[in-house]
């Protein structure tokens, strides 16, 4: 717990000094997170506090100064000592440190680093031991900047970290993903197409249970693996394909009506469509931080949407039934009606074969 009256103490005693100023026992620090989870760090040290810390002679007693040479002496030092004792980390793991800098300022000198946390969930947090290790009264007065606000926090021997930001919630992504996983099947115009082409002759809800089963599994598969760069494959290859198992299955309701046996088909050709759902994630981009959660919404968006086209081509096709059957009482499937828009759907299957065939 901080303690308010030390904290506003050591402010006070700073905004009492000239900017140059480093106090004895002191440390300052300015930590700034930005929206991409980078952290800079500046921190500012008494010189006497550097060769206390570690054995070095870089500050001048008389001239109550430091002696530029002598920091860039002790440089390698001062870095050893810093990284030991002064570190970002998210979710427990230290962030990669970038470039850093040892700067003689007055009487003290001054430490500029920048932290990359981009790629590593969890809190980020700020934690600092520098001269609070060796000295239990030293004090560190930090002032955090975020979200266009300003904080400030009290380090000291027994409290040496502070967060800067939270866990980053998996919400936002989630729904994020999750909607263009749905926006895509609406706007897959040939995955709806492929859809309705397989159910055609369905009129039991177990066989059309199987079929969306069966392609959910097959592209969930796909789409997994090469999101995630395991297995990828071109999309001049993928998008005929996608177009070509539009044809076949438009064509095979033709010659084929056993309904029961297409979910067979629908795997086959699930795998395929999977290549082509995973085209469409990798132009969204998945956040290197939360890829399971992302990658997991997108693949629920696309099944969510899939799942309510079924629904609707089934009720269509139900309708269709009552509305052409002579005997409202038994309704049957007009095999016209069928083979009328598998026709439609096998002419636009090769319209699009035709195209992407000839941008490949």
């Amino acid at each position: 717990m901080i303690r308010p009256q030390l904290l506003w103490l050591a402010v006070l005693l700073g905004l009492c000094l000239p900017a140059e100023a480093h106090q004895v026992n002191l440390v300052t620090a300015r930590v700034a997170l930005a929206g991409d989870r980078t952290v800079s760090v500046e921190l500012g040290l008494k010189g006497s506090d550097i060769d206390r810390l570690i054995g070095a002679k870089v500050y001048d007693t008389r001239q109550d100064t430091v002696d530029p040479a002598a920091v860039e002496a002790a440089k390698a030092a001062i870095f050893a000592y810093l990284d030991k004792h002064l570190a970002v980390t998210s979710g427990a793991t230290p962030c990669p440190r970038g470039d850093a800098a040892i700067l003689p300022d007055g009487d003290g000198v001054v430490y500029r680093s920048r932290f990359a946390c981009a790629s590593i969930a969890g809190a980020v947090v700020y934690r600092s031991s520098v001269l609070t290790e060796t000295d239990p009264t030293a004090r560190q007065v930090v002032l955090i900047a975020r979200d266009k606000s300003e904080t400030q926090a009290l380090l000291d021997a027994g409290h040496t970290s502070v967060t800067l930001s939270a866990t980053p919630s998996s919400w936002p992504t989630i729904q994020r993903y999750l909607l263009a996983g749905i926006e895509h099947i609406f706007l897959g115009y040939d995955h709806i197409a492929f859809l309705i082409a397989v159910m055609l002759w369905a009129r039991r809800l177990i066989p059309v249970i199987k079929i969306v089963t069966a392609f959910t599994v097959a592209h969930s598969i796909t789409l997994s693996l090469a999101a995630l760069n395991l297995v990828v494959v071109a999309g001049r290859i993928v998008e005929p394909a996608i177009a070509a198992s539009i044809i076949f299955v438009a064509v095979e309701n033709f010659v084929e009506r056993d309904i029961d046996r297409r979910w067979r088909v629908a795997f086959l050709f699930g795998l395929i469509h999977g290549f082509g759902f995973a085209g469409v994630l990798r132009e969204v981009g998945l956040p290197p931080n939360a890829i399971v959660p992302a990658l997991g919404a997108f693949n629920i968006g696309v099944e969510v949407g899939q799942i309510a086209i079924v629904a609707i081509v089934l009720q269509v096709l139900g309708t269709l039934d009552r509305l052409t059957a002579a005997d409202r009482g038994e309704p049957v499937r007009a095999a016209k009606l069928v083979y009328a828009v598998s026709a439609a759907i096998s002419l636009l299957g090769s319209y699009w074969l035709i195209m992407r065939v000839l941008e490949a």
